[in-house]
């Protein structure tokens, strides 16, 4: 177990981390929020808003017809599941960014599986918005690691380019 590359060390903390913050947080607001119950946080920014979303991050999809949704919503985790450890296997036993990344991934990805087996949707609560007049859909601890994971993968795949366009310009 000491031998272990550290990569794998950072999926053992990073996506249970992230995936027990999720699932807390949603039990919290299942048990203290009305479905639609709203509370100001940060007046004419962020509300907590019990949401419940059908769709994918963000409510995508969300009025798509169910026998399309459905199994749809219920594969693809699991597809995405695959490829990620199969390209987290890939990588090089040093590498710090891209394994968090996944891990992040990994752990959000998992935290709404979870809400779609036992619930058949997502639960969102996190509510911003500007003045009510720019609203951005709700989401959650789990979709916003995801986000955060892709967002940190983007950036290491254009660092990686610009240094390769920089080695080949001299």
């Amino acid at each position: 177990m000491k031998d272990l590359p550290r990569k794998y060390w950072l999926l053992a903390i990073i996506a249970p981390i992230v995936l027990i913050l999720d699932q807390v947080t949603k039990q919290i607001v299942i048990a203290r929020f009305r479905l639609g119950e709203s509370i100001p946080v940060i007046d004419g920014l962020f509300n907590l808003t019990y949401v419940r979303n059908t769709g994918a991050a963000f409510g995508i999809l969300a009025d798509s017809h169910p026998e399309f949704r459905i199994p749809f919503f219920m594969a693809v985790p699991f597809l995405a599941l695959g490829v990620i450890f199969y390209i987290f296997r890939k990588l090089p036993e040093h590498d710090f960014k891209l394994p968090t990344a996944l891990a992040l991934v990994t752990g959000g990805a998992i935290g709404n599986l979870i809400d779609r087996l036992i619930y058949g949707y997502v639960i969102d609560f996190l509510d911003f918005h500007w003045k009510l007049q720019a609203h951005f859909p709700a989401f959650n601890v789990a979709d916003s690691a995801i986000c955060v994971g892709v967002g940190v993968m983007m950036l290491d795949l254009l660092l990686q380019k610009e240094g390769a366009h920089a080695s080949s310009a001299r």
